[in-house]
């Protein structure tokens, strides 16, 4: 007989304001009372069954491609998007339908146009230029509207740049272009607007949102929950530990910090509260979670993708070499939860309010096989990722069939791909916006002279290019979605790392980290001021707990620069052993030294003996681990006699 569990918690109603306070991408109008309601669909139905069937059949000629890609989102995003919080929901303005037609223009001329561009060797008209200033215009209000002011106006400063390079001091001093040749570079070429950020955009990224699009439409964010419920629910502070669980593997796929956020964290953040966690804690819990599922395998929010694009090496690689890091930093994050719980003296969920496991696998479990087989494709079966992404969005309409619950029907699936161009637009934006900022910094090789600065000030030693470069990467990452946060930070800072002898992919994934860190990085952390407007907890405070939470992010990218084995790359089975188990004991005694207990308070004393000892099981260094475990059996030694004195020495008070 089927297990029916009892309602858990009331998912927190967040009115729209506030939503919209911290989360762009809910800035949305209705354009179901408009008359874009069916133009919209239409759109994007067609964007969606496009890149489906160039994925398959093959695309036209690179610059057409990618310009129909960035038409469309842009046509979208003005469709959809308002251009200020405080315009009419329900209401069109008559400058977005002049924004619509001007994106689309750009893509009809480069379509109608492409041979003749393509036949001047870099000569240029004067129509070109107009055009290629329409192409900035609307790139940057897009840009605007979906991500804020910060990256439209670092690229207004980029072709400033560009523009005033003989005008610069000493070592950032260029040829300086003139409007016409930028704007000329930005439209015509695959370096500019129409860069690699945006390829990738227009293929893998676009596919596996889509992808998700449907998992999300099959019921997958549902069994996800239940699943983690059902699996962590029970135990000590068990919804905090759903809450890491369900948003991990939420933000592996829909690649957004802040959406998962306000997703998940409507339904994990009144559970955590109501077992007493505070309204601060829970909201880090949730944003520090959330966040960190960008750097989970197999999707990683599709920067895996990027990276693998600018480095040149296979996507499984990269894949790979993460899964280590990421599994380190969420036993950090699970470790400090369970100790808080344990020092509250909070309990689980009652076994009669949980789903159970098999009723839960028995209802959606099969939703597992479309994952599985995406790993299939992706690992084993020497297909292209684009095949598997397409492919693997046939099987998971197939899959869903098996039971009524998670079945689709034509109006889902088209909703399904609604859904998916819908959610691409923000990404897509943004990375055509960061081709402006790539584009100047290839025109001008900008990012060689910074790169060349950061080590110059430096001394060309390692650990203080490492601070330097992380604290760039958190300020350069604020405000930014992640995957227009590694594009500039792997431009701008990751060569000054090679330059220094670090493997250029350990120094992409240091970058990528930081920069995707930033979002929980006071004084500018978006995913934490949104858990924060869910739990009603202060934003500085909530992104401060949310950084603790996430310490183990912040000391792993050192030690994988300088333990590439961390990164699992040309290891023996031995020495991988031996690294993942220093490692994880280096990061759980992190954990008890940022919450500053175990089974009781650990006094200040201790805590910096036990960030010693962390520090010695992460290094490198066979002799360092062996002095680790001194630190470690003097430190819990110590620990367990202040709990017997209490009589709180017990495996129960772990």
């Amino acid at each position: 007989m089927s297990h029916t569990p009892q309602p858990l918690a009331e998912a927190e109603v967040v009115d729209q304001e506030t939503l919209e306070k911290y989360d762009r991408e809910s800035r949305t109008r209705k354009v179901e009372t408009t008359f874009l309601k069916w133009p919209v669909t239409i759109v994007a139905v067609a964007l969606s069954v496009y890149h489906v069937w160039t994925a398959l059949l093959g695309t036209p000629p690179t610059l057409v491609h990618r310009s129909i890609h960035v038409a469309a989102i842009l046509v979208l995003a003005f469709s959809i998007y308002r251009p200020y919080q405080k315009e009419k929901r329900d209401t069109i303005p008559w400058f977005d339908y002049i924004l619509i037609a001007a994106s689309a223009s750009v893509a009809i001329y480069l379509a109608t146009n492409y041979e003749t561009i393509a036949t001047r060797g870099g000569r240029f008209e004067m129509i070109d230029v107009v055009m290629g200033g329409v192409l900035l215009f609307v790139v940057l209000e897009g840009a605007r509207r979906l991500t804020g002011w910060i990256l439209p106006a670092l690229a207004v400063l980029f072709i400033v740049y560009d523009y005033y390079g003989r005008s610069m001091p000493g070592l950032f001093r260029h040829r300086g272009y003139d409007f016409d040749t930028i704007l000329n570079f930005m439209l015509t070429t695959t370096e500019g607007v129409y860069s690699t950020a945006v390829g990738v955009s227009s293929t893998y990224i676009f596919l596996f949102i889509l992808f998700g699009a449907f998992l999300q439409k099959s019921g997958m964010g549902q069994f996800f929950n239940d699943i983690a419920l059902a699996l962590a629910g029970q135990t000590r502070g068990g919804p905090a530990k759903v809450a890491v669980i369900a948003s991990g593997f939420l933000g592996s796929i829909n690649g957004s910090a802040i959406a998962n956020v306000v997703t998940t964290g409507a339904f994990t953040i009144p559970l955590m509260k109501k077992i007493g966690y505070k309204p601060n804690f829970a909201g880090g819990v949730e944003a520090s979670a959330s966040v960190g599922g960008q750097i989970l395998p197999p999707i990683m929010g599709a920067a895996a993708f990027i990276m693998a694009e600018t480095l040149g090496i296979p996507y499984r690689t990269i894949a790979l070499v993460a899964i280590v890091p990421a599994l380190l930093y969420y036993i950090g994050i699970i470790m400090q939860v369970h100790l808080r719980a344990t020092r509250l003296g909070l309990k689980g969920i009652s076994r009669e309010n949980l789903p159970l496991v098999m009723d839960v696998l028995k209802e959606r479990g099969h939703l597992l096989i479309p994952l599985a087989y995406l790993l299939y494709m992706l690992f084993f079966s020497g297909f292209t990722i684009l095949f598997a992404a397409v492919t693997t969005i046939f099987v998971t309409v197939i899959v869903a069939m098996i039971r009524k619950t998670t079945r689709m029907g034509l109006g889902d699936i088209i909703d399904a791909l609604r859904d998916g161009a819908v959610t691409a637009v923000s990404v897509a934006v943004a990375c055509a916006c960061v081709g402006i900022i790539v584009g100047v910094a290839t025109q001008t090789g900008f990012g060689v002279k910074l790169a060349n600065a950061i080590v110059t000030i430096g001394g060309g030693f390692l650990l203080p290019t490492l601070i330097m470069t992380a604290l760039a990467c958190i300020i350069l990452g604020m405000g930014l979605p992640s995957i227009p946060a590694y594009i500039i930070t792997a431009t701008m800072a990751a060569p000054a790392l090679t330059q220094l002898g670090v493997e250029p992919l350990a120094a992409h994934m240091f970058v990528f980290y930081f920069g995707l860190f930033a979002n929980i990085t006071p004084p500018v952390a978006l995913a934490a001021f949104a858990a924060a407007g869910l739990s009603g907890g202060d934003p500085m405070r909530t992104g401060f707990a949310a950084m603790k939470l996430a310490l183990a992010g912040y000391v792993v990218p050192f030690v994988f620069v300088y333990n590439p084995v961390l990164l699992m790359q040309d290891v023996q089975v031995l020495e991988a052993i031996q690294v993942i188990v220093t490692a994880t004991v280096g990061v759980l005694l992190l954990a008890v030294a940022a919450e500053g207990f175990l089974m009781v308070a650990v006094p200040w004393v201790l805590r910096i003996a036990l960030v010693v000892g962390s520090v010695l099981f992460l290094t490198p260094d066979s002799l360092l681990d062996l002095i680790g475990i001194g630190v470690l059996v003097l430190s819990l030694g110590a620990i367990a006699l202040m709990a017997k004195k209490r009589n709180e020495l017990s495996w129960r008070n772990i």
